[in-house]
């Protein structure tokens, strides 16, 4: 099979028809064996029952629903973990991407030898303030981060070679940052293409302002785990070591200190309990340990929940 098309949506019931004519005329047009996985994220519309009736003329179409809204990280997941396609494309469903530029993403990934191609939307006709603005910051902010160099990386539309879906897990709200996931997974040969932007045509947006803090926390996020994710003791296990350290000799210092005026000099000092930096050097003697202890009991942890992945399936059509 050439392509797999992942679409995550919720409460798309007025796009999908219009999306899923799009892009059966583009594959027909460049004869490409494909499917089109929707992920229904538990829609409370009449999403599935549009799904369905697809189904019912199209064998390419398959479909997953959730029992209830999980999001679209899970989403994608179980997209990528069902995908059979050499190629496997994303965008969203709110008929925002254009499916005209499948064709040369497809191109991109197959015969110059990209492991991801990320769209790059860079005319919008989203609201400045409220998306532009941020959107522009947000991805400044992420490129020095990560290091990667694309405009748009919480882009929807996306291509991958199929073994990058295969070798990264999506969890939480980390579908922003797939391209990080892929670097972190061995994959470096990550590009960009220009690709047309929609005007939302049905309904609104199911993302607010929330999405640019928890976006950052997440890059935070990611990338601490890329580097200590599988040895959390050489983060905190060296900041609790020179805490405990710094405390420790502190404490020492005062002890000599207090020795020297009471038996050299027999010039009474003051009591050590009078003195702020016994507590400072106390207080981070704790903290050192603390931030040790918390490295070591990481190590055994490791972040191996066997249940991180758990979404409750409620319907599945040709998986």
């Amino acid at each position: 099979m050439n392509i797999s098309i992942v679409i995550p949506l919720f409460n798309e019931e007025e796009s999908l028809p219009e999306l899923h004519d799009w892009i059966k005329k583009v594959m027909d047009e460049h004869r490409f064996s494909y499917e089109i996985l929707f992920i229904d994220d538990g829609s409370k519309d009449k999403s599935w029952q549009v799904i369905e009736s697809l189904s019912a003329l199209n064998p390419h179409v398959k479909a997953i629903k959730f029992r209830r809204n999980y999001g679209k990280s899970p989403g994608l997941h179980v997209g990528f973990n069902a995908a059979q396609g050499d190629v496997i494309i994303t965008m969203d469903a709110d008929l925002q991407d254009s499916p005209d530029e499948i064709p040369e993403l497809y191109r991109m990934v197959t015969e110059q030898n990209f492991d991801l191609v990320s769209g790059w939307k860079q005319k919008r006709f989203d609201n400045t303030f409220t998306k532009n603005i941020p959107s522009k910051l947000y991805n400044w902010t992420n490129r020095k981060i990560s290091g990667i160099k694309l405009h748009d990386m919480n882009c929807g539309l996306k291509a991958y070679r199929k073994d990058v879906v295969k070798s990264i897990e999506i969890y939480g709200e980390m579908h922003r940052f797939i391209p990080v996931l892929a670097k972190n997974a061995g994959f470096y040969n990550i590009g960009e293409k220009v690709v047309q932007h929609q005007a939302r045509k049905y309904g609104v947006s199911k993302f607010g302002w929330e999405r640019f803090i928890n976006g950052f926390l997440d890059l935070l996020t990611i990338t601490f785990l890329s580097k200590f994710g599988k040895r959390p003791m050489h983060f905190f296990g060296l900041i609790g070591t020179l805490m405990f350290v710094i405390g420790l000799f502190s404490t020492i210092y005062l002890g000599i200190d207090k020795a020297y005026h009471a038996f050299i000099i027999h010039k009474a000092a003051r009591l050590l309990t009078e003195r702020p930096s016994f507590y400072i050097a106390l207080t981070s003697m704790m903290l050192g340990t603390m931030l040790f202890l918390a490295g070591f009991i990481g190590e055994l942890i490791l972040r191996n929940s066997s249940d991180r992945n758990n979404y409750l399936l409620e319907k599945k059509i040709n998986i």
